[in-house]
């Protein structure tokens, strides 16, 4: 689980350089299909690894009720940190153009396995 959760934040990480997203696109469901958790301690647990620069009252109510995994939100927020930097390097050499579409491709795809796994929750 170590390198999952490292996994996760590292590619939300790169995705919140390159698209300015993470939590609610990536990690979140992340969580929930590869690290089976369900969707409360995702949501908090994503708020946790988060925590210091958007979560805190949110992942502390979350927290309170016992759905944060403070283990994952920390390894999530290591992954994160270098994530982020690199994804915002590597958004800089591509055009953007070939950036948008990306970055709708991977909506979309995304919406699509949601919407596909709510019919099978």
């Amino acid at each position: 689980m170590l390198l999952l959760f490292l996994g996760i934040g590292l590619a939300a990480g790169v995705l919140s350089g390159l698209f300015g997203i993470g939590g609610g696109l990536l990690i979140v469901p992340a969580l929930m299909y590869l690290a089976r958790f369900p969707v409360k301690l995702a949501l908090g647990t994503s708020l946790g690894a988060l925590l210091l620069p958007v979560g805190l009252l949110g992942a502390y109510t979350y927290w309170q009720n016992g759905h944060v995994h403070v283990r994952a939100s920390l390894l999530i927020a290591v992954g994160l940190t270098g994530g982020a930097l690199v994804g915002a390097r590597l958004a800089q050499a591509i055009p953007g153009v070939t950036l948008q579409r990306m970055f709708a491709l991977f909506m979309v795809a995304m919406a699509i396995q949601l919407w596909l796994q709510a019919g099978s929750a």
